[in-house]
């Protein structure tokens, strides 16, 4: 579906495919490749393809790639769980084709910076510039909720949790703009028809494997995101939006000397007017501040 009212995109995405780890990975690709190459890492329930309208803003010649993870977009796998090390292993493996040899240039966003953040702790020498744009974690979690939660895991996991599916795209603009009001009915319709696909039947369903509904088995260990942080040694900019509600427990993030403490050689932000999904809230500013950071690496 092309509609004349869905957002235009000024620079051209293509999609490739690649064949990686058991998985039929999707991979949106801007730009030339003899370009300088950037890799975008979307959040949860995202897709590489809405990074667009940051793509857009772009003042400078980039070869910009996006994958969608396995599991979201146009990824398939055929999982019954999702682990997050497999995330880790799937960035290297999609970074052995795009640049074997040299180190890159992370910018993830929510789940996808704290991918890039921990595997640029795990493998610090294939990472040269690093952009958490809201990827801090979580709050530690409590040794004594193990029991419940593996058994939370093992109920929820007998019965197979469905996506959310509407009658048509525009049906789902409005949950869109709820979380990012900003966005406006032409972008937001665009991200519907990226996180979105028309069935056979008529019906628009997520596209995204309902098994990621399921709960986590495995708990949070934060100690163990920080030692991985730690051992950063890219510099990082760390990107938060001024109006996020995604961060208010993490407060000492916006802090540059806390930030600067965490990794070293650390830098932060704060975009007026941008909530927790600031690739859909200020694009320009975001893209400034990458390429501003980015410029010398």
């Amino acid at each position: 579906m092309v509609s004349e009212e869905m957002y235009q995109a000024r620079i051209k995405g293509r999609s490739v495919r690649h064949q990686l780890r058991g998985v039929d990975y999707h991979v949106t690709e801007w730009g030339e490749r003899h370009s300088r190459l950037v890799v975008f890492l979307h959040g949860w329930g995202d897709a590489g393809s809405t990074f667009q309208f940051v793509i857009d803003e772009l003042k400078q010649d980039w070869f910009v790639i996006a994958p969608d993870w396995r599991g979201f977009g146009e990824s398939r796998v055929d999982a019954e769980s999702y682990w997050f090390p497999d995330y880790l292993a799937d960035l290297d493996a999609i970074l052995q084709i795009y640049s074997p040899d040299a180190a890159v240039r992370l910018v993830g966003h929510s789940m996808g910076a704290n991918v890039a953040t921990l595997y640029a702790g795990v493998m610090p020498e294939r990472v040269s510039a690093l952009v958490n744009v809201e990827g801090f974690g979580l709050a530690n979690s409590d040794p004594a909720d193990a029991p419940g939660r593996y058994r939370k895991w093992i109920e929820a996991g007998r019965s197979r949790p469905t996506v959310t599916s509407y009658e048509s795209f525009a049906e789902l603009v409005p949950r869109i703009l709820r979380r990012s009001p900003g966005l406006g009915k032409e972008r937001a319709l665009f991200v519907a028809e990226k996180w979105a696909e028309a069935h056979a039947d008529g019906v628009v369903r997520i596209k995204a494997d309902p098994a990621h509904k399921l709960p986590n088995a495995v708990l949070y260990r934060r100690r163990e995101a920080v030692a991985c942080w730690s051992n950063v040694t890219a510099p990082v900019l760390v990107v938060v939006g001024a109006d996020t509600d995604f961060t208010g427990h993490l407060e000492s993030w916006i802090d540059p000397d806390a930030v600067s403490g965490m990794f070293g050689k650390a830098e932060s932000v704060s975009i007026a007017g941008a909530g927790h999904m600031v690739h859909f809230d200020q694009p320009a500013r975001l893209a400034e501040s990458i390429e501003r950071f980015l410029a010398n690496t």
